[in-house]
């Protein structure tokens, strides 16, 4: 243990095995002053503080915990089995796609070629949409399903941690927001201002939708005025991955040029 005299400022070490368990008092042999000291945590009934336990108060808070990103969405085990079906068996959509690629390459297309001429490179045929769900337990899973149906990679956030490391582990696609998810810790304001955040060139590379019973579905106004790329009523789920398809066509034809520039297929 180690005492400072507060009229010198010396430094005295002292034994912590002969320390006594009370408050003692100790005299200073360069200016004979009298210091009031404490004996240490430890030498009161051998009890540990909390933070050299490693359980502080302060600590247990969730902010402070790292949180998983959002976990991918399962559909049912029926979807499941059949989607592996469907998989196991030979696609005419693969097949097309690489009849169509090793034509290009014979007539010495290539892979660069929509580089050179300007054009935007098309989608691969095997690279699913990205979504990020984030909206109250009554909708989640009926949402989930219709973009899982949709072939959709979906992920779902039951809150506001799960779905910002989900956004910085990799690009979302869809983000789909409802104002009142994770309303204990303010969630559609961080994801929100996650989305707002993002530099020009990657904020065009994401298509942001609110879930929101206040307005109709497709509404551009109050799309603009929520600074959202659209706005969709819960009302309308069951019609969600069309009314999508048609906004996410207007969206990459607003952008086409953008996209053409850079070389970069459209969402």
């Amino acid at each position: 243990m180690i005492v400072v005299c507060s009229q010198c400022t010396t430094r005295l070490q002292l034994d912590d095995s002969k320390l006594p368990s009370r408050p003692f008092t100790i005299r200073c042999p360069k200016c004979q002053h009298v210091i009031n000291a404490q004996p240490p945590v430890a030498a009161q009934g051998g009890e540990q503080g909390a933070l050299g336990l490693g359980e502080s108060p302060s600590l247990e808070h969730p902010r402070f915990k790292q949180s998983a990103p959002a976990p991918a969405f399962n559909p049912n085990v029926a979807d499941e089995q059949t989607e592996m079906q469907a998989y196991a068996q030979p696609s005419s959509v693969d097949t097309a796609e690489v009849v169509r690629m090793l034509a290009a390459l014979l007539q010495g297309g290539g892979p660069g070629k929509e580089a050179q001429t300007g054009a935007a490179p098309a989608r691969p045929a095997w690279e699913r949409r990205r979504a990020l769900v984030c909206v109250t337990p009554a909708h989640c899973d009926a949402l989930a399903q219709q973009l899982a149906e949709s072939n959709y990679q979906v992920f779902v956030a039951d809150d506001s941690s799960q779905a910002i490391e989900r956004m910085r582990e990799e690009h979302m696609d869809v983000v789909i927001l409802d104002p009142s998810f994770d309303p204990v810790e303010q969630g559609a304001a961080f994801v929100t201002r996650e989305v707002n955040i993002k530099r020009p060139g990657e904020r065009r590379r994401l298509f942001f939708v609110h879930l929101t019973a206040s307005s109709r579905t497709l509404d551009s106004h109050a799309a603009f005025v929520n600074n959202v790329n659209m706005v969709f009523n819960p009302a309308d789920i069951e019609s969600l991955p069309q009314v999508l398809e048609r906004a996410l066509r207007d969206f990459n034809e607003l952008y086409r040029e953008f996209n053409n520039v850079l070389s970069v297929a459209a969402i």
